[in-house]
């Protein structure tokens, strides 16, 4: 690689002592407030044996708490990331009025309690809600049912996609769509051919991130599920019906999986930031390597 591609690391200044007096804290945070935790979680998990582990995850409702997860997970997710494609495009590729309040709404569920979320929801498909009666005269169940935990979900999981989107495709300009444009693309050639190759390991984190966030959900589903035992509990909710009676080791069990799960995201969101950064660095270096006068391969 030739040196003018090569970025040189800045000189610390800082002295010895307060480079590892540094490190110290943040090792001693992150192993006191994460390795611990997680530690422990697992250490309780197996307390009775591998065989009462299994057994705990077998037991039914524990089965239809993690099977119910997984669907309100693969309905949530594709939802997102549809939303979070088309707000991406909008906000980045688009000017128009109330640009920067569709900006500001994306966030609103990192500003507002699950909890309250669950509530919103109640109000609205309640049967005292604002469409209540009309739902319950049409014998159509959205509160303590699956589709109020999956709108609950979808609400304070949006976010995530778009976000990672935005973030990409603002960094990426809009050179490359109008130049496709030009050259007579039409729209969906322009997203599957210039627009999804540049973005799609920012898709991908995006959609990883999402997933994390619709199974590991606990406040907004608590308030809109009823918790009924067997049809709307997800891991979560069984994680804390469990504990609340006692069942230690069955909720440790079924908690283990989730911090699989949250461990699983970590891996998944490393490599996909990896090769990102890596795609990104091959492009620079491919700019930066190219004749000043070269044609663009559009």
């Amino acid at each position: 690689m030739s040196s003018h591609l090569r970025t040189p690391r800045p000189a610390l200044t800082e002295p010895r002592a307060v480079r590892v007096a540094l490190m110290t804290v943040a090792m001693a945070f992150v192993g006191l407030f994460l390795v611990v935790p997680f530690v422990f979680i697992f250490v309780e998990a197996f307390r009775n044996g591998a065989q009462a582990y299994v057994e705990a995850i077998k037991a039914p409702e524990a089965v239809a708490a993690i099977w119910l997860t997984l669907v309100v997970a693969v309905l949530c997710v594709p939802a997102n990331a549809v939303f979070g494609i088309a707000a991406a495009w909008a906000i980045t590729r688009f000017d128009f009025r109330g640009k920067r309040l569709l900006t500001t709404l994306i966030d609103l569920p990192f500003a507002v309690s699950p909890v309250v979320a669950g509530l919103i929801f109640v109000q609205l498909f309640g049967r005292q809600g604002w469409f209540g009666p009309w739902l319950f005269d049409h014998d159509i169940k959205i509160i303590f049912a699956v589709p109020g935990i999956v709108l609950a979900t979808i609400f304070v999981s949006f976010p995530f996609v778009a976000r990672e989107l935005i973030a990409v495709m603002e960094a990426s300009g809009r050179e490359e769509e109008e130049a496709a444009s030009l050259l007579g693309a039409n729209g969906w050639q322009m997203f599957r051919r210039v627009t999804l190759p540049n973005v799609k390991w920012a898709l991908l984190s995006g959609i990883i991130l999402c997933s994390a966030r619709a199974m590991g959900e606990f406040g907004a589903v608590s308030v809109v599920s009823g918790r009924i035992r067997g049809e709307t509990t997800t891991m979560p909710i069984q994680v804390e019906i469990l504990y609340n009676e006692y069942a230690y080791q069955a909720s440790f069990a079924l908690a283990s999986l989730l911090a699989l799960v949250a461990v699983a995201t970590l891996v998944m969101q490393a490599i996909v930031e990896h090769r990102g950064e890596h795609r990104g660095q091959s492009v620079a270096a491919t700019a930066s390597a190219a004749p000043t006068g070269a044609e663009s391969p559009l």
